[in-house]
């Protein structure tokens, strides 16, 4: 991404590495705050309705809010989440893995307060860091589809799938809210918490995509090609030709041909020549 790019350039120095680490000692510190004071959770966690009264406090807050109230669990979620974390850091950079957090968490925020005020609905305990660390599941799996997880660590499996798992959890919870308590709004509600709690996976995702393949103008082109090539395959003229020796794909098959990009036009030579021709300079031949 060209945009990204430029900010790393320009801020790539302010970045903070191993940020992922510095949340799970948050949320860390917020398990042992509500073993030891339950009701706490009540004053850290997200409501909309009480930040707009001042209590400005709960969007950071809800950050402290633990993805699990089990010890054993938090630590399996700790280890994993970070193991993940530092795998993307090392490929990412830590700009750019903060970046991918921070806006994880950004849309998280934004998502609560749109459907605040436009469906009326608080989304308390649903804001969370829960969306953050999917996100970065989703951002590994796109990575690296084929490395391995341990299920119930006996069973291996694959991190595409395992991703593909996680996406359908999230269509089951949706459709549990609308089965409970229908679309309007609680539907819409939860679609759009969980759209944009994962912008920075649906942004990471579009980013790191070939998106030109899917072009108008590269589909026709692509598709004037195969009809060519196709009329050449019937009509019994060869592919390929080597501009010095006159050898062809359907003589020699085997053989490999590459067109000279420093040739003045589209001449094509076979892989014995490729190297060794004349180039053809506007009308006239300069040795290699």
């Amino acid at each position: 991404m060209k945009f990204l790019n430029k900010l790393e350039r320009k801020f790539g120095r302010y970045a903070v590495p191993n940020l992922m680490l510095y949340i799970i000692i948050l949320n860390a510190a917020g398990l042992l705050i509500t073993i030891m004071y339950p009701q706490a959770q009540y004053y850290l966690c997200w409501s909309t309705s009480a930040i707009l009264h001042g209590q400005i406090w709960r969007i950071v807050s809800f950050i402290l809010v633990p993805y699990t109230t089990s010890p054993v669990n938090f630590l399996i979620f700790a280890f994993l989440y970070y193991s993940i974390s530092q795998t993307l850091e090392r490929v990412w950079g830590s700009f750019r893995m903060d970046m991918y957090i921070i806006t994880g968490l950004l849309g998280t925020i934004v998502a609560a307060f749109l459907v605040y005020f436009v469906f009326g609905v608080e989304m308390g305990m649903q804001v969370s860091i829960s969306y953050l660390s999917n996100s970065l599941f989703l951002a590994l799996a796109a990575t690296f589809p084929d490395v391995q997880f341990l299920l119930f660590f006996i069973i291996p499996v694959k991190a595409k799938w395992m991703a593909l798992l996680s996406v359908v959890m999230y269509l089951y919870d949706l459709m549990q809210v609308v089965n409970g308590l229908g679309w309007m709004p609680y539907g819409f509600a939860m679609l759009i918490m969980i759209v944009f709690s994962l912008i920075n996976f649906i942004l990471y995702f579009l980013g790191t995509r070939d998106l030109q393949r899917i072009n108008p103008r590269e589909v026709h082109r692509r598709r004037d090609f195969q009809k060519k090539m196709g009329e050449r395959e019937q009509s019994g003229r060869p592919l390929h030709k080597c501009t010095v020796c006159g050898r062809t794909d359907k003589d020699f098959p085997d053989l490999e041909f590459r067109y000279c990009s420093k040739c003045d036009g589209a001449y094509e030579y076979c892989s014995e020549h490729l190297y060794t021709h004349k180039h053809i300079v506007a009308h006239s031949y300069d040795k290699q």
